[in-house]
């Protein structure tokens, strides 16, 4: 899945991609967009490969892009910065300086008026047209914090516009990780971290974007695949192979809570938990799934 960062300039938004992907920004293609692949961390996947010791573990993974940043001062330019955007599945806006104006624009929003009547300056009301292909109501967002913000909540009216926000210290997790792991550990615990906050990150961007996981097992490659939230379990054979999409009969599946607690597939006959499942049955996040 492709996943768009947007996001004015000098908001972090590079910081953030290169945090979440180990990519440096290029310059180069500053105005073109830059693409990288985060894997998803995921214990569940950890632990089935610790068990079956396969040859190959394959997690999940999204691609995401750093679109060019937007400009306050110049408008016309942004539909072209904004347009990278029209081929990614999600979107995920990088606040820093604009937070304060977008909770403003919420508060205008409870009482019942419209941006047109707020009383903004002009280089405010610049900064809510750019954002006229994100709707004010982004996928997610990501508020791109600095020191002082660790441990502070994010504002209630920023979580009113956008509920599922989050909040990261990116540039200081990036710092951190070129330390030594004796030193970065005793920077963390000055700062109050207890660890980095990029996994977390990256699994509640996948799951905002409506992804979930399912699981194929064995002695070749234990994998984690990604499917739409309600789909079913012949797009699910699709995602492995479209032949086996055409061919499909039925499912075997073990929820991942119950293979994990009987711990076998076998075990997990003798105690009922083991299913055939049918064309139309929507898949679950952490099914474990053999196709017939």
């Amino acid at each position: 899945m492709k996943i768009g960062l947007a996001g004015f300039a000098g908001s972090g938004k590079s910081t953030v991609f290169h945090w979440l992907t180990g990519v440096k920004p290029d310059p180069g293609r500053a105005q073109q967009g830059q693409s990288g692949n985060a894997k998803i961390p995921d214990e569940r996947l950890d632990w089935l490969s610790a068990k079956f010791k396969p040859k190959k573990t394959t997690p999940a993974s999204i691609d995401l892009i750093d679109t060019p940043g937007l400009l306050i001062d110049e408008r016309r330019d942004n539909p072209r910065r904004l347009a990278i955007l029209r081929d990614t599945g999600g979107l995920v806006v990088v606040l820093q300086q604009e937070l304060n104006l977008l909770q403003q624009i919420v508060a205008v929003f409870e009482k019942g008026q419209s941006a047109a009547t707020f009383g903004l300056n002009e280089d405010e009301e610049k900064a809510i047209r750019s954002f006229q292909l994100l709707t004010l109501k982004p996928e997610l967002a990501l508020v791109n914090i600095g020191d002082a913000g660790i441990g502070r909540p994010l504002p209630a009216e920023l979580l009113q516009l956008a509920p599922k926000a989050l909040a990261a210290p990116a540039k200081l997790e990036l710092e951190l990780e070129e330390l030594a792991p004796e030193d970065r550990q005793v920077f963390m615990s000055d700062l109050g971290l207890t660890a980095s906050s990029r996994g977390q990150v990256l699994r509640d961007i996948y799951s905002a974007m409506n992804q979930i996981v399912f699981f194929t097992i064995g002695e070749d490659e234990c994998r984690a695949w990604s499917l739409d939230r309600g789909q079913n379990a012949v797009e699910g054979a699709g995602k492995i192979h479209t032949d086996l999409a055409d061919r499909f009969v039925r499912a075997e599946v073990v929820g991942y809570d119950d293979f994990y607690r009987v711990g076998s597939m076998k075990e997990a006959k003798t105690h009922g938990v083991y299913r055939l499942e049918g064309k139309t049955y929507v898949v679950q996040d952490g099914d474990i799934m053999h196709i017939l």
